[in-house]
């Protein structure tokens, strides 16, 4: 599935993504790794986003497919309706979708949060939900963020944070892959990846990627674009589980041999 949209932006990052005096991200001030000292949670022990080391990973037979609810619904301004949302996936019942954003890039490089075996991508796009049910304080998994990871070095700027731009008509059926292709996926408890990272996400990150071709981006960037990812963080012990079962020979052997492995989609 290609994404066919074509957007220009003009946008001063410093505007949209937040108000003077509170974050930011590299090359504009606090950067990252200054973070922790305005907001103490972004030094947690379940900090995101991270590095999904693949021979690592563990089966998690309980991670089935995903739902996807008013995924064909149209929306406007980036701006999701409320019967948008999921459920299945191994989540503790139904997410409503809240919001939907990327992290992404400079100068040609890549700029995904996430990386697998080290590898960076292009771009990241998160689609984020909260749970419907009643919230505990105690609650860990208060939100549920998909994750995609978008596969060419252009920028597609397709953000709710936009703000005066010309209105856009779209599906997130029309950006995602199809659900029959979104079997596969990494699955971890985590924070969110800006301030103030509250720890209670439970992130999902797909092997599917989104490509993107020349043709179909467009792009104009402001003066004050720059790079909108967080460094990746330490896993502290956690898991990282995925939705299929592998079996392989030893990695020097470069031969997978496997039913639905957790690594042949990648």
């Amino acid at each position: 599935v290609c994404v066919c949209v074509c957007v220009c932006v003009c946008v001063c990052l410093c505007d949209v993504l937040f108000s003077p005096g509170d974050w930011c991200y590299h090359s504009q001030f606090p950067c990252p790794d200054e973070w922790t000292s305005l907001f103490p949670t972004c030094g947690g022990q379940s900090q995101s986003p991270i590095n999904i080391v693949t021979r690592r990973v563990q089966y998690d037979p309980t991670l089935t497919p995903f739902v996807f609810e008013g995924y064909d619904t149209v929306s406007m301004h980036f701006v999701l309706p409320p019967e948008v949302g999921v459920q299945g996936g191994g989540l503790s019942g139904r997410y409503k979708a809240t919001q939907l954003h990327l992290h992404w890039g400079i100068d040609g490089q890549p700029g995904s949060e996430h990386r697998v075996d080290g590898e960076q991508y292009a771009m990241e796009l998160h689609i984020a939900h909260e749970k419907e049910q009643p919230k505990s304080e105690e609650d860990d998994n208060e939100h549920a963020v998909l994750a995609f990871f978008i596969e060419v070095l252009f920028w597609l700027l397709l953000s709710y944070m936009l703000r005066n731009q010309t209105s856009i008509d779209f599906r997130l059926n029309d950006i995602i892959p199809a659900a029959s292709d979104l079997s596969g996926y990494y699955r971890y408890s985590g924070s969110r990846t800006t301030p103030s990272c509250e720890q209670n996400v439970v992130w999902t990150v797909f092997f599917r990627t989104i490509p993107v071709s020349r043709s179909q981006v467009g792009i104009s960037a402001g003066r004050n674009s720059s790079r909108t990812f967080r460094p990746t963080q330490r896993l502290n012990g956690r898991t990282v589980s995925c939705s299929t079962s592998a079996l392989f020979v030893p990695w020097t052997a470069l031969v997978w041999l496997s039913t639905t492995p957790c690594w042949d989609l990648l």
